[in-house]
């Protein structure tokens, strides 16, 4: 898929992942929208870039609406990459076996929503209006690209709702995929193993080593460059349609 004359949509792109994805694709498409909950934070990249920004909770249908009409109001949508989502960590019950001890179902419910919600809201919304755009000469109209996570597989101890989250990601892929072939658009997953983002790069210095110790090769964290490079092939390859591809330097996860 060109996207030179296509605007491109990054959802949590203020940092991280995102704004590595972000930095990468504004030098391939038309026009990079830098979408985070964090308005300085999207401000500051999209300004490194040349690019736009808004702000958006992507959980919020109405927010989420006028973030994908702003991006298509820049050029032709033709591209999105969700790397919008968070998690924490805590254990199902707690040492004193007490109901009142266990993991809250609202913060259950917060993380799957965050994230399998909130990355179904932007895909819904987004490829309604991909759905209108002119076909390629290979009948594409646009191509999203999700991120999911290695806890979709092997969940560590404590992510019970994390590891929910994303392997619903994940698990929505396929049928994704099935349910917009005959829109013309693509959906893919990368699931990313421990990469240097802020969040992992706040983690003290010796749980960070434990990682990159179970990691067999390259026995580092991922550069979120290497993730961003992979987004912009899934969106760019006509034939990469209803994968979830592991970017993990072949780690398995131990259960803590």
């Amino acid at each position: 898929m060109d996207l030179s004359r296509a605007a491109v949509l990054v959802t949590g792109g203020g940092s991280g992942l995102g704004a590595a994805t972000a930095k990468l694709l504004s030098r391939h498409a038309g026009r990079v929208v830098v979408l985070d909950a964090d308005e300085a934070r999207a401000k500051r990249v999209a300004g490194e870039i040349g690019g736009c920004h808004v702000r958006a909770d992507v959980t919020d249908p109405d927010e989420v609406v006028a973030a994908v009409e702003m991006a298509a109001s820049q050029a032709p949508l033709r591209g999105v990459v969700n790397c919008a989502g968070g998690g924490s960590s805590r254990r199902t019950i707690g040492r004193d076996g007490r109901v009142e001890s266990a993991h809250p179902l609202a913060e259950f419910d917060r993380i799957v929503r965050l994230n399998t919600g909130g990355t179904f809201n932007v895909v819904r919304v987004a490829a309604s209006v991909m759905s209108r755009n002119e076909p390629d000469a290979n009948g594409g109209r646009g191509a999203i690209v999700n991120t999911a996570s290695v806890a979709a597989f092997d969940g560590q101890i404590g992510q019970a709702a994390y590891s929910a989250a994303k392997a619903g990601i994940v698990g929505m892929t396929l049928p994704l995929a099935r349910d917009l072939a005959a829109a013309g658009i693509r959906v893919n997953t990368i699931a990313p193993g421990a990469f240097a983002t802020p969040p992992m790069l706040a983690v003290p210095e010796p749980l960070r080593d434990t990682l990159t110790a179970a990691v067999p090769f390259p026995r580092r964290l991922g550069d979120p460059a290497e993730f961003a490079e992979l987004a912009l092939q899934l969106l760019r390859n006509d034939y990469l349609n209803g994968e979830s591809i592991r970017l993990d330097g072949a780690v398995r996860m131990p259960a803590r």
